[in-house]
């Protein structure tokens, strides 16, 4: 059985709930009573951050890495980062990192393909809306992606950061991100939602909306992984 290792911190509320889902699925699989070997490197928040508002790519590469390597010292097979933001850079990752990685990206777009979506909303920080790692992984299965228009994006982009990453929910926080997926529900045709950061699943906890599919992106890891480390 692989040890899994984690980049964690990223929020700290996300990572806990990796774990509690990572020993949850487990456990499902593995009815022997035993658990599974986990690793949590719990990072810098604001130093990651800080270096992707510079687009300092290079310099996220390089921190991750090293955290990665870390993991990789105490015994870590397999690696995860506990956030959607990071896979900005997953591709040079990948190819540095001293254990595999899973990728979230990878693991939403399964899913997407399996429900049969073609067109689908994405919910994130600022960096994922407007990055193109997510573009670049679902358009080659045929899905296209649709953003929240300007004013929207940074209205999840600030509560994400000043309300989600701190374990604030609020109820009117909630009902106007509804309200945005309403509007691309109606306007732009949305099949889906992809909840393209892991504090969003806390806060949008329903498995659908009016018929729409939300996808969990933090679940859809951990499935992943956990299939992975019994592999």
């Amino acid at each position: 059985m692989k040890t899994i290792g984690i980049i964690g911190g990223i929020a700290p509320g996300s990572t806990i709930e990796y774990y509690r889902l990572i020993i949850a699925s487990y456990r499902d699989r593995k009815r022997d009573g035993s658990y599974p070997p986990l690793l949590i490197n719990s990072i810098d928040l604001k130093k990651m951050l800080d270096l992707i508002e510079a687009n300092n790519l290079t310099g996220v590469t390089e921190y991750l890495l090293g955290e990665l390597k870390k993991l990789a010292r105490a015994g870590a097979d397999l690696g995860l980062l506990a956030s959607n933001t990071p896979h900005i850079v997953f591709e040079d990752l990948q190819r540095q990192s001293p254990i595999p990685l899973v990728s979230i990206v990878e693991a939403t777009c399964e899913a997407a393909r399996a429900l049969g979506i073609t067109r689908a909303g994405l919910f994130g920080t600022r960096f994922t809306m407007q990055g193109r790692f997510y573009a670049d992984v679902f358009s080659r299965q045929g899905i296209t992606l649709v953003l929240p228009d300007v004013k929207e994006q940074d209205y999840i982009h600030e509560n994400y950061m000043n309300e989600f990453v701190l374990g604030v929910f609020k109820d009117e926080t909630r009902e106007r991100l509804l309200k945005i997926v309403d509007r691309l529900t109606e306007k732009e045709g949305i099949e889906g939602l992809i909840l393209g950061g892991t504090e969003l699943p806390l806060i949008l906890r329903d498995a659908t909306y009016k018929g729409i599919p939300f996808l969990d992106t933090t679940k859809l890891h951990v499935e992943r992984v956990v299939a992975l480390m019994l592999s």
